[in-house]
């Protein structure tokens, strides 16, 4: 494979994390970028300790400006980036008559500026090599979720996104995928047993329970489909939403 340089957004941990690693694993130097550089040591130190190569990159996604530096940077330590996988996010959760206008800018301005800004900073170097992979992070909760009117919005936002993408850049060798995530076992899940006042571990089996096959997700098993979505071989995928919930979704 020619070499391949990714930025992943979110990978201080978690999911992120776990898709700067594998593609790392895979061959890729990796662009580790979260809100703050410091925070993505570990990441970076999982990567160059299994041999390979990764930067740590500090930026709010939200900030156009940190964002193009961020690239500028990754571009000048590692080279021009050619994947991108959007998936930096918060949670903001509440009722729609208790939700206030800041949580639900930050929401939009994390998942959605987020996801175009960095976008759009990588798409020109895609588009000069004549190859690129673009992947963003969705979830289940595009489908509608109480307490969650600003999250599901936002990421059924980043499934129109990425069929918009697909249909610009195809002709420039660019693909874009959508991956959309069910119940994965991660900090903010961990975060939102505790805001129910339940056990991590109760959580986990009542999830599980309602899950065709019968457990919880993992970043491992995001971080694979990730790997496929970016590989040479997806070159005819493109525009698509593939929904990693461990069962069909309705």
């Amino acid at each position: 494979m020619t070499e391949r340089i990714a930025v992943v957004s979110g990978a201080a941990r978690g999911i992120g994390a776990a898709v700067a690693q594998r593609l790392a694993a895979d061959g890729m130097k990796v662009g580790v970028l979260d809100l703050n550089a410091e925070a993505c040591a570990e990441t970076v130190a999982a990567i160059t300790g299994a041999g390979g190569q990764a930067v740590a990159l500090g930026a709010d996604v939200s900030d156009e400006a940190a964002v193009i530096a961020a690239v500028d940077e990754l571009t000048a330590t590692l080279g021009a980036p050619t994947v991108v996988v959007n998936n930096a996010g918060i949670l903001r959760d509440n009722l729609i008559f208790k939700m206030s206008v800041d949580d639900w800018d930050a929401v939009m301005n994390v998942h959605l500026r987020g996801a175009f800004l960095l976008t759009r900073a990588a798409q020109a170097h895609m588009v000069a090599a004549g190859w690129g992979r673009i992947v963003n992070m969705s979830s289940t909760s595009a489908l509608g979720n109480r307490g969650q009117v600003n999250y599901s919005t936002a990421k059924a936002g980043l499934q129109g996104f990425t069929k918009a993408l697909a249909k610009e850049l195809g002709k420039f060798g660019v693909t874009a995928n959508a991956i959309a995530p069910g119940f994965i076992a991660t900090d903010m899940t961990a975060a939102t047993a505790a805001r129910l006042g339940v056990s991590v571990e109760d959580f986990h089996a009542s999830v599980a329970a309602q899950t065709p096959v019968q457990r919880v997700g993992t970043p491992a098993d995001i971080a694979h489909t990730a790997s496929f979505l970016v590989s040479e071989g997806a070159g005819f995928v493109s525009g698509q939403v593939i929904y990693v919930a461990g069962g069909p979704m309705d």
